[in-house]
Protein backbone atom coordinates (compact mmCIF):
# COMPACT_ATOMS: atom_id res chain seq x y z
CA UNK A 1 0.00 0.00 0.00
CA UNK A 2 1.13 3.56 -0.71
CA UNK A 3 1.91 5.90 2.14
CA UNK A 4 -1.20 8.01 2.90
CA UNK A 5 1.07 11.06 3.12
CA UNK A 6 4.21 11.51 1.05
CA UNK A 7 6.77 13.40 3.12
CA UNK A 8 10.09 14.92 2.15
CA UNK A 9 12.44 17.65 3.36
CA UNK A 10 14.79 19.45 0.99
CA UNK A 11 16.70 22.73 1.46
CA UNK A 12 14.46 23.91 4.28
CA UNK A 13 11.17 22.91 2.64
CA UNK A 14 9.00 20.14 4.09
CA UNK A 15 6.44 18.86 1.61
CA UNK A 16 3.38 16.94 2.79
CA UNK A 17 1.37 15.39 -0.03
CA UNK A 18 -2.04 13.92 0.77
CA UNK A 19 -1.93 10.61 -1.07
CA UNK A 20 -5.35 8.96 -1.33
CA UNK A 21 -6.17 10.16 -4.85
CA UNK A 22 -8.79 7.47 -5.54
CA UNK A 23 -10.80 8.82 -2.58
CA UNK A 24 -10.19 12.50 -3.40
CA UNK A 25 -7.73 12.50 -0.48
CA UNK A 26 -10.56 12.11 2.03
CA UNK A 27 -9.37 11.16 5.51
CA UNK A 28 -9.62 7.59 6.74
CA UNK A 29 -7.90 6.28 9.87
CA UNK A 30 -4.54 5.71 8.17
CA UNK A 31 -4.41 9.20 6.67
CA UNK A 32 -5.52 10.73 9.98
CA UNK A 33 -2.67 9.12 11.92
CA UNK A 34 -0.12 9.87 9.20
CA UNK A 35 -1.29 13.51 9.21
CA UNK A 36 -0.79 13.78 12.96
CA UNK A 37 2.66 12.20 12.83
CA UNK A 38 4.00 14.05 9.80
CA UNK A 39 2.81 17.50 10.82
CA UNK A 40 4.34 17.05 14.28
CA UNK A 41 7.61 15.94 12.69
CA UNK A 42 7.65 18.84 10.23
CA UNK A 43 7.23 21.58 12.82
CA UNK A 44 9.73 19.96 15.20
CA UNK A 45 12.64 19.53 12.78
CA UNK A 46 15.42 22.10 12.92
CA UNK A 47 16.04 21.79 9.17
CA UNK A 48 12.47 22.81 8.24
CA UNK A 49 11.86 26.50 7.56
CA UNK A 50 8.66 26.25 5.50
CA UNK A 51 5.91 23.64 5.03
CA UNK A 52 4.07 23.05 1.75
CA UNK A 53 0.86 20.99 1.68
CA UNK A 54 -0.39 19.60 -1.61
CA UNK A 55 -2.28 16.56 -2.83
CA UNK A 56 -2.05 13.75 -5.35
CA UNK A 57 -4.70 13.17 -7.99
CA UNK A 58 -7.47 15.46 -9.17
CA UNK A 59 -8.58 17.06 -5.91
CA UNK A 60 -7.07 18.57 -2.78
CA UNK A 61 -9.21 17.06 -0.01
CA UNK A 62 -12.85 15.97 0.24
CA UNK A 63 -12.85 15.96 4.06
CA UNK A 64 -13.64 12.75 5.88
CA UNK A 65 -14.06 9.47 4.03
CA UNK A 66 -17.75 8.91 4.77
CA UNK A 67 -17.72 5.32 3.47
CA UNK A 68 -14.74 4.39 5.64
CA UNK A 69 -16.38 6.11 8.61
CA UNK A 70 -19.67 4.27 8.11
CA UNK A 71 -17.97 0.88 7.78
CA UNK A 72 -15.17 1.14 10.32
CA UNK A 73 -16.60 3.26 13.13
CA UNK A 74 -19.36 2.06 15.40
CA UNK A 75 -20.69 5.34 16.74
CA UNK A 76 -20.25 8.98 17.60
CA UNK A 77 -17.46 8.35 20.11
CA UNK A 78 -15.35 6.80 17.37
CA UNK A 79 -16.02 9.77 15.08
CA UNK A 80 -15.02 12.20 17.83
CA UNK A 81 -11.78 10.30 18.47
CA UNK A 82 -11.07 10.20 14.73
CA UNK A 83 -11.54 13.98 14.45
CA UNK A 84 -9.27 14.58 17.44
CA UNK A 85 -6.42 12.68 15.77
CA UNK A 86 -6.65 15.03 12.78
CA UNK A 87 -7.05 18.02 15.12
CA UNK A 88 -3.64 17.23 16.62
CA UNK A 89 -2.08 17.88 13.23
CA UNK A 90 -4.09 21.06 12.76
CA UNK A 91 -2.87 22.34 16.12
CA UNK A 92 0.73 21.47 15.22
CA UNK A 93 0.60 23.62 12.10
CA UNK A 94 -1.43 26.57 13.33
CA UNK A 95 0.43 26.97 16.64
CA UNK A 96 3.90 26.69 15.11
CA UNK A 97 6.27 29.44 14.01
CA UNK A 98 6.72 27.74 10.62
CA UNK A 99 4.91 29.38 7.69
CA UNK A 100 2.67 27.03 5.69
CA UNK A 101 1.63 27.32 2.05
CA UNK A 102 -1.06 25.15 0.46
CA UNK A 103 -1.37 24.12 -3.18
CA UNK A 104 -5.04 23.18 -3.62
CA UNK A 105 -6.47 22.10 -6.96
CA UNK A 106 -9.81 20.51 -7.73
CA UNK A 107 -12.34 20.00 -4.93
CA UNK A 108 -11.88 21.12 -1.35
CA UNK A 109 -14.89 20.26 0.80
CA UNK A 110 -15.97 19.50 4.36
CA UNK A 111 -13.00 18.93 6.61
CA UNK A 112 -10.76 19.60 3.63
CA UNK A 113 -11.66 23.24 4.12
CA UNK A 114 -10.17 23.04 7.61
CA UNK A 115 -7.00 21.48 6.20
CA UNK A 116 -6.78 24.30 3.64
CA UNK A 117 -7.15 26.92 6.38
CA UNK A 118 -4.22 25.40 8.27
CA UNK A 119 -2.08 27.10 5.66
CA UNK A 120 -1.05 30.72 6.02
CA UNK A 121 -1.07 31.28 2.26
CA UNK A 122 -3.25 29.26 -0.12
CA UNK A 123 -2.82 28.93 -3.89
CA UNK A 124 -5.69 27.26 -5.76
CA UNK A 125 -6.52 26.34 -9.32
CA UNK A 126 -9.01 28.29 -11.41
CA UNK A 127 -11.19 25.20 -11.76
CA UNK A 128 -11.29 24.66 -7.99
CA UNK A 129 -14.48 24.46 -5.96
CA UNK A 130 -14.47 25.06 -2.20
CA UNK A 131 -17.33 24.40 0.19
CA UNK A 132 -18.68 23.00 3.45
CA UNK A 133 -21.41 20.44 2.59
CA UNK A 134 -21.50 18.92 6.09
CA UNK A 135 -25.26 19.32 6.45
CA UNK A 136 -25.83 17.42 3.21
CA UNK A 137 -25.09 14.23 5.17
CA UNK A 138 -26.46 15.47 8.49
CA UNK A 139 -23.13 16.36 10.07
CA UNK A 140 -21.63 19.51 11.57
CA UNK A 141 -18.37 21.34 10.80
CA UNK A 142 -15.18 19.89 12.25
CA UNK A 143 -11.41 19.99 11.68
CA UNK A 144 -11.30 23.71 12.60
CA UNK A 145 -13.89 24.87 10.04
CA UNK A 146 -16.11 26.60 12.63
CA UNK A 147 -12.99 27.90 14.42
CA UNK A 148 -11.21 29.35 11.40
CA UNK A 149 -13.79 30.12 8.72
CA UNK A 150 -15.42 33.14 10.39
CA UNK A 151 -12.00 34.57 11.23
CA UNK A 152 -11.01 34.21 7.58
CA UNK A 153 -14.12 35.56 5.82
CA UNK A 154 -16.36 37.08 8.52
CA UNK A 155 -19.26 35.56 10.41
CA UNK A 156 -22.00 36.36 7.88
CA UNK A 157 -20.14 34.82 4.96
CA UNK A 158 -19.15 31.82 7.07
CA UNK A 159 -22.83 31.24 7.84
CA UNK A 160 -23.70 31.56 4.14
CA UNK A 161 -21.25 28.78 3.35
CA UNK A 162 -22.12 26.34 6.14
CA UNK A 163 -25.89 26.87 5.94
CA UNK A 164 -26.21 26.37 2.18
CA UNK A 165 -25.46 23.64 -0.34
CA UNK A 166 -22.88 25.92 -1.94
CA UNK A 167 -19.45 25.51 -3.47
CA UNK A 168 -17.42 28.66 -4.00
CA UNK A 169 -15.55 29.12 -7.24
CA UNK A 170 -11.86 29.87 -6.95
CA UNK A 171 -12.46 33.56 -7.73
CA UNK A 172 -15.22 33.78 -5.12
CA UNK A 173 -12.91 32.22 -2.55
CA UNK A 174 -10.24 34.79 -3.39
CA UNK A 175 -12.73 37.68 -3.23
CA UNK A 176 -13.90 36.45 0.19
CA UNK A 177 -10.31 36.41 1.45
CA UNK A 178 -10.31 32.65 1.94
CA UNK A 179 -7.36 32.04 -0.39
CA UNK A 180 -4.51 34.19 -1.67
CA UNK A 181 -4.05 33.36 -5.36
CA UNK A 182 -5.85 31.70 -8.25
CA UNK A 183 -3.75 30.02 -10.94
CA UNK A 184 -5.22 29.11 -14.33
CA UNK A 185 -4.10 26.35 -16.67
CA UNK A 186 -5.13 25.04 -20.08
CA UNK A 187 -6.40 21.78 -18.60
CA UNK A 188 -6.93 20.30 -15.15
CA UNK A 189 -3.61 18.45 -15.00
CA UNK A 190 -1.55 21.42 -16.20
CA UNK A 191 -3.40 23.68 -13.80
CA UNK A 192 -2.62 21.39 -10.86
CA UNK A 193 1.07 21.45 -11.82
CA UNK A 194 1.00 25.25 -12.10
CA UNK A 195 -0.62 25.54 -8.66
CA UNK A 196 2.11 23.37 -7.13
CA UNK A 197 4.81 25.39 -8.90
CA UNK A 198 3.41 28.70 -7.66
CA UNK A 199 3.13 27.38 -4.10
CA UNK A 200 6.75 26.28 -4.39
CA UNK A 201 7.73 29.80 -5.45
CA UNK A 202 5.99 31.23 -2.38
CA UNK A 203 7.84 28.73 -0.19
CA UNK A 204 11.19 29.62 -1.77
CA UNK A 205 10.50 33.33 -1.27
CA UNK A 206 10.14 32.70 2.46
CA UNK A 207 13.20 30.45 2.64
CA UNK A 208 15.40 32.85 0.68
CA UNK A 209 14.16 35.77 2.76
CA UNK A 210 14.02 36.18 6.53
CA UNK A 211 12.34 32.82 7.14
CA UNK A 212 12.56 33.11 10.92
CA UNK A 213 10.92 36.54 10.91
CA UNK A 214 8.14 35.35 8.60
CA UNK A 215 7.52 32.43 10.94
CA UNK A 216 7.32 34.65 14.01
CA UNK A 217 5.00 37.06 12.20
CA UNK A 218 2.74 34.10 11.41
CA UNK A 219 2.83 33.05 15.07
CA UNK A 220 1.89 36.54 16.27
CA UNK A 221 -1.12 36.75 13.97
CA UNK A 222 -2.29 33.18 14.58
CA UNK A 223 -2.01 33.38 18.37
CA UNK A 224 -3.51 36.86 18.75
CA UNK A 225 -7.08 35.75 19.66
CA UNK A 226 -5.77 34.15 22.87
CA UNK A 227 -4.51 37.53 24.18
CA UNK A 228 -5.98 40.85 25.19
CA UNK A 229 -4.93 43.92 23.21
CA UNK A 230 -2.48 44.92 25.94
CA UNK A 231 -1.05 41.40 26.06
CA UNK A 232 -0.63 41.38 22.29
CA UNK A 233 1.26 44.68 22.38
CA UNK A 234 3.58 43.24 25.02
CA UNK A 235 4.12 40.07 22.98
CA UNK A 236 4.89 42.13 19.86
CA UNK A 237 7.45 44.15 21.82
CA UNK A 238 9.04 40.99 23.24
CA UNK A 239 9.12 39.32 19.82
CA UNK A 240 10.72 42.21 17.95
CA UNK A 241 13.39 42.45 20.63
CA UNK A 242 14.11 38.73 20.33
CA UNK A 243 14.20 39.02 16.55
CA UNK A 244 16.66 41.92 16.69
CA UNK A 245 19.19 39.72 18.46
CA UNK A 246 19.11 36.93 15.86
CA UNK A 247 21.95 36.47 13.40
CA UNK A 248 19.42 36.68 10.57
CA UNK A 249 18.26 40.14 11.61
CA UNK A 250 21.74 41.44 12.45
CA UNK A 251 23.01 40.51 8.98
CA UNK A 252 20.04 42.12 7.24
CA UNK A 253 20.17 45.26 9.37
CA UNK A 254 23.90 45.62 8.64
CA UNK A 255 23.26 45.19 4.91
CA UNK A 256 20.46 47.77 5.04
CA UNK A 257 22.68 50.24 6.89
CA UNK A 258 25.53 49.74 4.42
CA UNK A 259 23.21 50.25 1.45
CA UNK A 260 21.78 53.38 3.03
CA UNK A 261 25.28 54.79 3.59
CA UNK A 262 26.12 54.31 -0.10
CA UNK A 263 22.89 55.90 -1.34
CA UNK A 264 23.06 59.57 -2.37
CA UNK A 265 21.02 61.92 -0.21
Amino acid sequence: MSDPILFSVDAGLARLTLNRPASLNAFDGDLAHAWRERTAEAVARDDVQVILIDAAGRSFCAGGDVLAMSKGMSGGEDITAFAEVINDGIRSLTSSAVPVVAAAHGTTAGGGLGILMCSDYAVVGGRSKIGSLYANIGLTPDLSVSAQLARAVGERRALQLVLQDRMLTAEEAREWGLIAEVIEGPDAESEADAVRERAGQVARFWIEGAAGAYGQAKRLVRSQPSRTFAEQLAEEARSIGAAFDTAEAQARIAAFAAASARSPR
